[in-house]
Parts: C-alpha cells; sequence; structure tokens
C-alpha cells in the first residue's frame, strides 16, 4: 500500500531530507585525492548526530556504515573502509537519516580531482536524469512516466540504467511502495497523487546495464568494469508539482 503523507509528515520529512542534504554538503568538501572512506564516513556520521538524527543505513539490513560509498565501477552498497580516493577517481555517495519518526535518503556522485571527460558527461548525464524523472512526479501522471523519462535521456546519451536496482517510496520506513525502476514504457504503473513520497535514484553505467555483488554481500558492480553513477533526491508529489525534500 502506498502511504499518502499529511503536510505535518511532510514537515518531518523535509527536516531529515534537510539534514542529509547537509552531510552530502559535507562530505563533497572533504572529498578529494588522499582521503579515505572510513574518513567520509566518520565526518557524515559525526554530522547527522549533532544534527540530533540517526544515521539510517547503520545497520539497516545489516548495513555497518554511516553511508555507502561507492568507487569507479562500484554501483551501490559500497562499505566504506580504508581505501584511498586517487585523483580521477568518482565516487557516489549514498547517505540516509531518521528523525522524529521519518526517513530522508539521498545520493550524489563526486569527481575526485581531475577526472577524464567520459567520466564528467556520465556524472553530468545521470544528474540531468535524475531532473528528467523528477519533472514527470506531477499529479496524474503514472509511475512508470518518471521511470520512462529517465531511461530515454540516459539512452540518448549513450548510457545504460541499471536494472537490477530501483528507487523506492519513503516515509516512516526507508523503503515503502512503491518500487520505481529507472526504465520502463510510460503510462504504467500507479497514478501519482499528491502526498506520495519518492526517492528517485538513477543508476547509470557507462557500458552495459549489467551488475553482479561482490562476495562481501553488498558492494555491486559493473559486469563489465566500467563506471557507474549515482544521483537520488527525496520528492513529495504536491498539488503545485514535485518538492524535492533534500535540498540544502
Amino acid at each position: 500500500m502506498i502511504v499518502l503523507k499529511t503536510e505535518r509528515e511532510l514537515d518531518a520529512m523535509r527536516k531529515a531530507g534537510r539534514i542529509v542534504a547537509q552531510a552530502l554538503a559535507e562530505i563533497e568538501k572533504a572529498v578529494g585525492p588522499g582521503v579515505t572512506l572510513k574518513e567520509l564516513d566518520q565526518i557524515a556520521e559525526n554530522f547527522i548526530l549533532q544534527q540530533g538524527a540517526k544515521p539510517a543505513f547503520k545497520g539497516l539490513y545489516g548495513f555497518p556504515a554511516t553511508i555507502c560509498a561507492s568507487v569507479n565501477e562500484q554501483v551501490v552498497h559500497g562499505i566504506p573502509g580504508s581505501r584511498r580516493l586517487e585523483e580521477g577517481d568518482i565516487i557516489g555517495v549514498d547517505v540516509g537519516t531518521w528523525i522524529d519518526g521519518y526517513y530522508g535518503d539521498m545520493a550524489k556522485t563526486f569527481p575526485v580531482g581531475k577526472v577524464s571527460p567520459q567520466a564528467q558527461q556520465l556524472i553530468k548525464v545521470t544528474e540531468e536524469a535524475l531532473y528528467q524523472g523528477i519533472e514527470q512526479a506531477v499529479e496524474g501522471n503514472r509511475l512508470s512516466d518518471v521511470s520512462h523519462a529517465i531511461q530515454n535521456y540516459v539512452e540518448e546519451h549513450g548510457f545504460s540504467v541499471v536494472r537490477d536496482f530501483v528507487g523506492h517510496g519513503i516515509g516512516q520506513r526507508m523503503h515503502e511502495p512503491p518500487q520505481i525502476p529507472n526504465f520502463g514504457k510510460p503510462g504504467m504503473g500507479p497514478r501519482l497523487r499528491s502526498g506520495m513520497t519518492l526517492a528517485i535514484e538513477p543508476m547509470v553505467n557507462v557500458g552495459t546495464y549489467e551488475v553482479l555483488t561482490k562476495e562481501d554481500g553488498w558492494t555491486v558492480v559493473t559486469r563489465d568494469k566500467s563506471l557507474s553513477a549515482h544521483f537520488e533526491h527525496t520528492v513529495a508529489i504536491t498539488p503545485q508539482g514535485p518538492e524535492i525534500l533534500t535540498k540544502f
């Protein structure tokens, strides 16, 4: 069942979303050659706790950290450890918070120093695809209108959207119905209604869309080892149009 949120609930989600966005801004300041993924994780955890919120991912389904940190060919769910970022890497960082009973969820991919033109283009297209999807998140549209807009934009630019992982509803639980694929035909699925809150998150590969999960049971990588990028916002459907709740 898709849960429609009241204005009071949306206020709580705005608070959670703002803390997520601020945590990512703190991470962005620290991203650079030589920094370890664990250091980025600690920055996020400290900031979230200082705001009176909880890191939503830590312990969720057994995940051991505050952020998912996915470098280069890693798509999502990378576990932050002792790896140091190097010039030319790209890193996707996914962060979640919980406060006052509600969740916020956001992801962004950062270049590390000077990156290749292909990596720059991948980051740009993935972020733009997210906004293409958000533009379709309006009352009366179908859920797959969001999915189709993302796929269409990504493939127009010669990249591919990951199919094995999807966006999701969000609210009092991190993952609520509906699932939001980043591909599909338009005009399908539930009709979008005011009060729905969706975590829209394209994951985009330079090569094919095929992925696999590594032995740690978490880290998802591209099967062909090509670069991957990930962007995400938590979005509310409102009578005035889509509202991004993960804004700073």
